[in-house]
């Protein structure tokens, strides 16, 4: 477990490097999402701010046929959230970059993330809710994803 927890480490700072040199924005339209509307019995519409995603590296694994590996960063602007969802059959790290996050997968407890603080997701695991629980500071994450070649690395479940 000490081995593995090392090795995300590297595998973070590693990423985190490659992030900062890749930070400029053209973001693909597939990376992000309109943010839900929600009307109200005067019929007026809010919304709620959404995360964006931005892929920082994707490359099959040489020695792990049919798996690839996918780091990105995952950006929420003040009081954003994400709708509920799966990464299919991935296995995710992710690494609070910035900020401060609620997070919470189904069976487990809600739970708030610091700068510097991460956490696993495992295959077919679904995530019910991904906030920033400030409405003045962003907050960004590193996600990593290691899933089956060709998948879909998000998959929204607003009826959750």
């Amino acid at each position: 477990m000490i081995g593995m927890r090392i090795a995300g480490g590297l595998l973070a700072v590693a990423t985190l490097t490659a992030a900062t040199a890749c930070s400029t924005s053209n973001q693909p339209a597939h990376a992000t999402r309109p943010a839900a509307a929600v009307a109200s019995p005067a019929a007026t519409v809010s919304t709620r701010p959404t995360e964006t995603l931005k892929p920082l590296l994707q490359q099959a694994l040489p020695n792990v046929k049919g798996k690839t590996f996918t780091s990105a960063v995952v950006d929420f602007p003040p009081n954003a959230s994400a709708l509920p969802h799966r990464h299919g059959q991935a296995f995710v790290y992710a690494y609070v970059l910035e900020g401060t996050v609620r997070s919470q997968l189904e069976g487990k407890p809600v739970t708030t993330y610091h700068q510097g603080e991460n956490w696993v997701e495992q295959p077919g695991a679904h995530h019910l809710l991904t906030e920033n629980t400030s409405r003045t500071k962003r907050a960004k994450l590193l996600v990593v994803f290691v899933s089956n070649t060709g998948d879909k690395l998000k998959v929204d479940d607003p009826k959750s």
